[in-house]
């Protein structure tokens, strides 16, 4: 033995049984069945590879053993050998497959590091069964332990390379079935399929478990397979196809996937999917995602593919079953959500449940993003109910239909808060909650129950995330697993004492900003002295929406409240204000502050959320917002008669009052001045502010001939809704009073046929200054503008826009057309025609022309053309 010291740690396997025990033994394990080759995998002893000899281009999976029962083809030993082990012993304690990785290659041998020792072995490359040039430093090897004669050292032989996994092929290989299957009580269930490769004739083992499409197949039948290679190296047929068969095998299965000419089907009797061209549709209907299909498979060049592919009714293709039994489980691995960077998962069920089986066993079954009801957020320990679903295909258990429980929240412990659902955008919204000051952002997919709509208002009871699920904002808090309340719960303020009472020491108001009418009106708080006790006096702020009556409280009224603290901000406030006395009734305040009475007047101008309101004087106008109208803006129109108290002037609004309690009164209920009997010629000098907010004084002005002038107000004009311009003819009567009224304007009707309708407004044919088509708003069509359609016949009244300088029709009255009653009227040409017409030029035409070669002849001898009309007669026309 040498001296080296890399073999002083070596020491050879020591037998502690007879040999005749041993002999026993080894007879025994040979006598053993053959298992199955599974998908690839072929189980054997760990002599196979010893045992069986090695071919070019595959292997032999029969076994051959003498009559003592040693493997044919193992090596004896003799007892020359410079150790004391004798052939005997070499006979009867065959080597043992042990593993190493390759650590040192050199020009026909190299060196193993032993895995199972600290050793290092020699092997020749003539050891080896394989090429050499596929070997490298690392690789993960097999051998077998024995001493060489000449020096009596162990080293390494029959070395083999280990396959890091099943390796399979990708090309399929056409082959022939040689034997059968023999059913499961024969004993042995391997089959042989032969193949040739390179003139070579290899046979290669399969089971029933490894034939697609639930065939029997019989000696003889082509088929087609996958060549799989096991970590061993032994070889076998997996996933094998019958080829060609009268009646082709139909698959199921479900479009997963669709490209621009292809697509993908997931299969319904394998997890996995094939490819198709959409040539092999056989079906008038368009394939689309989802669809459940039928189809053959084929293989060309080498790959697996979809033919023959027709749809099946819904719900055909069914990949797994779900039981109706609910289960209730706690979450030990939620999913990821939010806005952190994900680790690409090879995982498509990575989330984790743990429920209690009915054995009493603890079960644990994956979920995937798909498999909860809506995509709230879930955390570890969440108590969930949920039904397990089988897959069909490989029997892989989920859970599905996963609800988060109201236990969960206690359990977890977390702050849940509450707020009212405040504004809603598409697919998001926030939540003004009562213990924060900021609004709180949240996503429809963290409401627990799925399918009911959030509406502004409703009540809500959430947790806060502090993790933003925007990736650009930082620290930005959302609202997580939002649950409904009952209405009513969400609170606010907690109400302190009821029923007190207070003096008023400053008013409440309500104004807007003349900068932006269209704005919702500001709110100034008004205050309330409050006696507490007969030491403390407290003042309490409120607001005028908080009030019992219409009827702002003025300064000195006695009041009762309730008193209220704001849970975010701990501040004392006065809800419910009403008044118990009021120094109104009384004439005049102690203060000396006007209690500013009802005030008469007529609308004069609405608008988009405001008006203006015309006073009784007919020189000024008042601005309102609809939030001071009583009831709703609906019935509003121009003259309506109203009442309003006039708020008190301050400076945010602009220095303007505006009106407040604005109520509709019956008609007549306002008197007015009785108009005069002859009728007057004028024409407009000024016309109303409403149409030009720049001029300073509010009612318009009427001069006649004699220059006298006359003013007027909205109720001057006979129709509210004539639009008086500047240098319009108009006749009227004057009143007593000396301001004109019943005006009615003399102004140029014009014909035009209806364009296009568009809603609330529509286009005429007769062409404006500005070379486009007349604007009309429906607003401005007489009698019912339901009535109107393109196509007929109107009259109206031209005019333009001092602002802007754009024309636009009034006053627009149906005379004719579709549906008209007494007949059709005349349709003129359109004005656009007419504007080509003048404008054409036969000598300028640059398209082509029709030259009269020789003119017809009548029967009598006459021209069969009439006379040519000059262009004139037909504009006259």
């Amino acid at each position: 033995m040498s001296s080296n010291p890399q073999w002083k740690m070596f020491q050879p396997p020591d037998s502690h049984s007879s040999p005749l025990q041993d002999i026993l033994d080894l007879q025994h394990s040979n006598m053993q069945p053959k298992s199955a080759y599974r998908n690839g995998e072929y189980p054997s002893s760990p002599r196979d590879n010893f045992n069986t000899p090695k071919t070019s281009g595959g292997n032999r999976f029969s076994l051959g053993y003498n009559i003592d029962g040693c493997p044919m083809g193992d090596s004896v030993y003799s007892s020359g050998s410079t150790n004391n082990s004798s052939q005997y012993d070499s006979i009867n304690h065959p080597p043992i497959r042990e593993t190493g990785i390759i650590e040192k290659l050199l020009h026909s041998y190299g060196f193993i590091q032993c895995c199972e020792r600290q050793a290092r072995l020699f092997f020749h490359f003539s050891q080896f069964s394989g090429n050499t040039e596929h070997l490298k430093i690392g690789d993960p090897v097999e051998f077998e332990m024995t001493y060489d004669r000449r020096t009596g050292k162990p080293i390494a032989s029959t070395v083999t390379k280990i396959a890091p996994e099943v390796v399979m092929s990708e090309a399929r290989v056409t082959g022939t079935v040689t034997t059968e299957v023999k059913g499961e009580g024969s004993g042995d269930n391997t089959g042989r399929i032969s193949y040739e490769n390179r003139g070579e004739c290899f046979f290669l083992p399969y089971t029933k478990d490894d034939v697609e499409g639930n065939v029997t197949l019989h000696t003889g039948d082509a088929v087609s397979f996958q060549i799989a290679t096991n970590q061993r190296g032994t070889l076998g047929a997996c996933h094998v196809r019958f080829e060609n068969p009268v009646h082709p095998v139909k698959y199921h299965g479900v479009i997963c996937s669709m490209k621009e000419n292809f697509g993908f089907i997931e299969r319904a009797d394998v997890v996995k999917e094939i490819f198709f061209h959409y040539s092999e549709a056989k079906t008038k209907e368009e394939l689309l995602l989802g669809d459940d299909v039928e189809f053959i498979i084929q293989t060309r060049n080498g790959k697996e593919v979809a033919c023959n592919i027709t749809k099946l009714p819904s719900g055909s293709v069914v990949f797994e079953d779900v039981s109706p039994e609910i289960m209730r489980g706690q979450v030990l691995k939620p999913l990821e959500r939010g806005n952190t960077v994900r680790v690409p998962q090879n995982d498509p069920l990575p989330g984790r449940i743990r429920y209690r089986a009915a054995d009493h066993s603890e079960v644990e079954v994956p979920f995937g993003d798909k498999d909860q009801c809506g995509e709230f957020t879930l955390r570890h320990g969440d108590w969930v109910q949920f039904q397990v679903a089988t897959d069909r295909r490989d029997q892989l258990k989920r859970a599905t239909n996963i609800s988060l429980l109201d236990e969960s929240f206690n359990v977890s412990g977390e702050r849940r808060e509450q707020g009212v659902v405040c504004s809603l955008r598409e697919g998001f919204g926030f939540i003004r909650c009562v213990e924060r000051e900021q609004t709180m952002f949240f996503h429809f997919a963290e409401v627990l129950r799925l399918g009911l709509e959030l509406s502004v208002g409703d009540e809500v009871e959430f947790t806060v995330d502090p993790v933003t699920t925007f990736s650009n904002m930082n620290n930005r808090q959302s609202a997580i697993r939002i649950k409904h309340l009952v209405p009513g719960t969400v609170k606010f303020e907690t109400l302190i004492e009821h029923g007190a009472r207070g003096v008023v020491t400053k008013e409440a108001t309500m104004y807007s900003s003349s900068s932006s009418p269209t704005r919702s009106p500001a709110e100034q708080n008004g205050l309330i002295s409050w006696q507490v006790n007969p030491q403390t006096k407290k003042s309490l702020q409120f607001s005028s929406k908080k009030c019992e009556s219409k009827m702002l409280p003025r300064v000195g009224d006695v009041v009762t409240f309730d008193v209220y603290q704001v849970k975010r901000t701990k501040e004392v406030i006065a809800k419910a204000v009403q008044v118990q006395h009021s120094l109104m009734t009384n004439g005049s305040s102690s203060n000396g502050a006007n209690n500013r009475p009802l005030m008469p007047g007529f609308i004069a101008a609405l608008k988009d959320g405001f008006g203006f309101i015309e006073t009784s004087d007919h020189n000024k106008e008042v601005f309102f917002h609809f939030s001071n109208l009583e009831g709703t803006a609906d019935g509003l129109e121009l003259g309506c008669e109203v009442e309003y108290t006039l708020g008190r002037a301050n400076g945010s609004g602009g220095g303007c009052a505006s009106a407040e309690y604005v109520r509709v009164l019956p008609r007549g209920s306002i008197p007015v001045a009785k108009p005069l009997d002859p009728t007057l010629n004028g024409t407009v000098t000024r016309t109303l502010r409403a149409l030009n907010p720049d001029q300073a004084q509010y009612s318009g002005l009427i001069q006649v001939e004699g220059g006298t002038s006359y003013e007027f107000g909205i109720m001057g004009l006979a129709c509210k809704r004539e639009i008086l311009q500047v240098g319009d003819p108009v006749t009227f009567q004057s009143d007593v009073e000396g301001r004109a009224t019943n005006i009615v304007p003399i102004r140029k009707k014009r014909r035009a046929t209806v364009d296009a309708i568009k809603g609330g407004f529509g286009f005429l044919s007769l062409e404006s200054e500005e070379g486009r088509r007349l604007f009309f708003h429906m607003s401005e069509v007489r009698g019912n503008p339901a009535d109107l359609q393109p196509g007929d016949v109107v009259e109206f009244v031209m005019l333009t826009n001092p602002r802007n300088g754009k024309s636009s029709a009034c006053n627009v009255v149906k005379i004719g057309g579709k549906g008209f009653p007494g007949g059709k009227a005349r349709c003129e040409r359109p004005e656009r025609l007419l504007a080509r017409l003048r404008t054409a030029s036969l000598e300028e035409a640059n398209g082509p022309r029709v030259v009269v070669a020789r003119p017809p002849r009548g029967p009598d001898g006459t021209r069969g053309f009439r006379p040519r009309r000059p262009i004139s007669e037909t504009l006259t026309e």
